[in-house]
């Protein structure tokens, strides 16, 4: 049995399955940036007293390079978010606003890494609880699937704690259901704000699951990804469960010499058939445009609209904030629905690169990684999965429920640090 041996696991664990009685209570939004300033809390503490400190949360080691990366990288975030409300004099109230978002969003994609790679959190343990998670969503899906059909409402309520404030009321609210407004029919949202959110989160649902030694437990998280995947139909999910499971798992034969002989065949092949390949592609691409037309038109005008913006009026820090969008993008915000033309608009080419750089690094690392190692993987699709939730979400609003897998990046930052100790 994985049971926690720590206070740091213990909070990790138990945060982790308590997710479907928090986004109950409407909870969830508070809970990622509280558990994220108290983990990273308990790393700086435990780095700072070293052997001071009780024995169960001394450091595992110092402060990884990945991990020193993205704290630099969001110290700069922070620094362009100041920049940009000075330089459209945005006041002092709407910069500490914009701060407080920050310490919400971006910081915690610094302050889960750290908490992974400094705290002694087993990975065990973090594979089990999400595998806890999806037992629960497993018990709770019939009830969910047949509310649409059995006269049971979409919306149950909209929890008070919304008054802390947050991007919208939908992260406070809990839903059985939603109806697509451009096909009448229901979608489901899980413990997600939205269902192409959800999508996504059953993605690494099914990665962590695939990590889990215990086939019933492994079974659960694999049937609950795949649940979450299916039902919020999303298009970004399907492609996540194909390629963020499969790729990392391929990674490990490019080091070996029959592979490349049958890319070798492959590209021949390709060759000969590249007419025939090129229409098969561009016939699924408009498919996939065309399944939900409405919106990626709408996604399109806004990338192009913040895009144009951000070279029109503020290269280097941004706008400072979104900004409220038109009819034609169906009054979204510009900078929303996109992390990349999102942060040339909101934080311009300094905060861009803020992201870009530490994205990159930990990309190469964990590629790396899986290539020689089974211990690769599962961090490795963690990042390609939100590398493709990067194009459709702004990941720093996502933190939130994301923290596993931030955790889990943290955790092999140590392990590839440390090659030769054992977690």
């Amino acid at each position: 049995m994985i049971r926690p041996e720590n206070p740091a696991e213990t909070l990790v664990f138990y945060a982790l399955i308590a997710t479907w009685p928090f986004y109950l209570l409407g909870a969830l939004y508070i809970v990622g940036p509280v558990l994220g300033w108290t983990l990273g809390g308990l790393a700086v503490l435990s780095l700072y007293l070293g052997p001071a400190i009780r024995a169960d949360l001394r450091a595992t080691g110092p402060v990884p390079f990945m991990v020193w990366a993205w704290i630099l990288g969001m110290a700069v975030m922070l620094i362009a978010l100041w920049v940009g409300h000075m330089t459209w004099a945005m006041g002092v109230k709407t910069t500490i606003k914009s701060s407080i978002g920050w310490a919400k969003g971006w910081a915690l994609m610094a302050l889960f890494p750290l908490a992974g790679a400094v705290l002694p959190v087993r990975r065990a343990v973090l594979v089990r609880a999400m595998c806890i998670v999806g037992a629960v969503t497993l018990a709770l899906a019939p009830i969910m699937l047949t509310a649409p059909f059995i006269g049971l409402p979409q919306h149950i309520f909209t929890s008070p704690l919304k008054v802390v404030g947050g991007p919208g009321p939908e992260y406070f609210s809990v839903f059985l259901y939603t109806i697509d407004p451009g096909s009448g029919a229901p979608r489901w949202q899980f413990f997600a704000p939205w269902s192409p959110f959800a999508a996504l989160l059953g993605v690494i649902m099914v990665l962590f699951a695939l990590e889990e030694t215990d086939k019933r437990w492994m079974w659960a998280g694999l049937l609950a990804g795949v649940l979450m995947i299916l039902t919020s139909k999303s298009r970004m999910g399907l492609v996540g469960l194909v390629f963020c499971t499969s790729l990392p798992r391929l990674a490990p034969y490019v080091l070996r010499g029959f592979a490349w002989s049958v890319l070798a065949g492959l590209t021949t092949l390709a060759g000969l058939f590249a007419g025939m390949l090129q229409q098969v592609l561009f016939n699924t691409i408009t498919a996939f445009q065309t399944a939900r037309a409405d919106s990626t038109r709408v996604r399109a005008t806004l990338q192009r609209i913040a895009f144009e913006r951000w070279q029109q009026d503020a290269i280097w820090f941004g706008h400072g904030r979104v900004q409220p969008g038109a009819h034609l993008v169906e009054y979204m915000p510009i900078g929303s629905h996109h992390t990349w033309y999102g942060l040339l608009f909101i934080k311009g080419l300094v905060g861009f690169f803020a992201f870009a750089i530490p994205f990159a690094l930990q990309f190469l690392t964990t590629l790396i990684s899986a290539i020689g190692s089974a211990k690769g993987a599962l961090p490795f699709g963690i990042v390609l999965t939100l590398f493709l939730l990067s194009f459709g979400e702004n990941l720093e609003i996502q933190t939130y429920l994301l923290w596993p897998g931030l955790l889990m990046l943290g955790l092999h930052s140590r392990e590839t640090a440390q090659p030769r100790k054992t977690i």
